[in-house]
């Protein structure tokens, strides 16, 4: 694909401008494949990343069902993001694209099987509870250009943000403004767990040197007294302290140490990215250029922000 042709397949609207800074298209230079429990289902799944062509994107093969990760596909769900398409569903896919996104995967097949019989709804696996297992799945592997069926590589086309924009729900939001880079400046408030409190974590940039350090390796958290009541909803069935931070609002941290003073206000950021990766179209990077600004956010708002880019709200 050319600069000209790909700038004619991504129309600038009144909230992005899409660029072209002379990157080429990526995939993996060979085949991941990874098995553990996942965090919700409790259950045992299997996933197999594949290189693809430039120009097609990333995309879950699903008992031969393609959903693209798409926020026209994103099933409101508690505690993850769920993909949905034709009735079969992906759920827990933020940590995998988060990584996908960072590292610069820009097209890739994600087959994700379950391995205890499930039909129609399969998760991906939680493994620690952090994107590090699939940061250094793509680390061992590597990366190569993409081509296109002809043997073509193609433009990796850029979204800038060109005017601020923001959504909300109660006292939680995600702001974002025009920045020369990517910034991220994320906080969350627990006054009642005060061994997490309140954090603030921002970001110097968003380059795959920065999320392998800085990002991929914070781990998901939960709050101690909250767990009984998720798994009577038929959540985290699989969770342990193998697969998260655990924090008391009496005794504090129940699985120390951590990994940063700040781990669960980084895993909202891995959060983050993982999301807004969603904006992502035939190999084009999701993330905007921006500086963001995001405040006891969740997955649901964090789809919302990405509709608002899209213009569906």
């Amino acid at each position: 694909m050319s600069v000209s042709s790909a700038l004619n397949a991504f129309k600038s609207s009144a909230l992005i401008s899409w660029k072209s800074l002379g990157k080429l298209q990526q995939t993996i230079a060979g085949c991941i494949e990874r098995s553990g429990i996942t965090l919700h289902s409790g259950r045992v799944a299997r996933v197999k990343i594949w290189p693809e062509c430039a120009g097609v994107g990333r995309y879950f093969d699903f008992r031969s069902n393609f959903i693209h990760p798409s926020v026209d596909y994103v099933q409101e769900s508690p505690l993850c993001t769920t993909l949905c398409k034709d009735g079969y569903k992906v759920r827990t896919v933020e940590h995998l694209l988060s990584a996908l996104e960072a590292m610069g995967v820009d097209n890739c097949r994600i087959e994700v099987e379950g391995l205890n019989g499930e039909e129609s709804s399969v998760e991906v696996p939680i493994f620690d509870g952090s994107a590090k297992e699939w940061v250094e799945a793509i680390e061992q592997v590597g990366l190569k250009v993409a081509t296109d069926q002809g043997g073509n590589s193609c433009e990796k086309m850029i979204p800038f943000l060109i005017e601020p924009v923001h959504v909300h729900r109660n006292d939680s939001f995600i702001a974002a403004f025009p920045y020369p880079k990517v910034q991220i400046i994320y906080g969350i408030d627990f006054p009642q767990v005060p061994a997490i409190g309140c954090q603030w974590f921002s970001s110097a940039s968003l380059d795959d040197s920065f999320y392998t350090s800085e990002i991929g390796p914070s781990r998901t958290f939960c709050v101690y007294e909250e767990v009984e009541k998720l798994r009577n909803l038929g959540l985290i069935k699989g969770g342990s302290t193998d697969s998260a931070i655990v924090c008391s609002a009496s005794k504090g941290w129940l699985n120390p140490p951590l990994r940063f003073p700040d781990e669960p206000c980084r895993h909202k950021v891995l959060d983050l990215i993982g999301d807004l990766s969603l904006f992502a179209r035939h190999g084009s990077q999701g993330f905007p250029v921006a500086q963001i600004v995001g405040y006891k956010g969740g997955h649901a708002l964090h789809a919302d922000f990405v509709r608002r880019l899209s213009g569906i709200s």
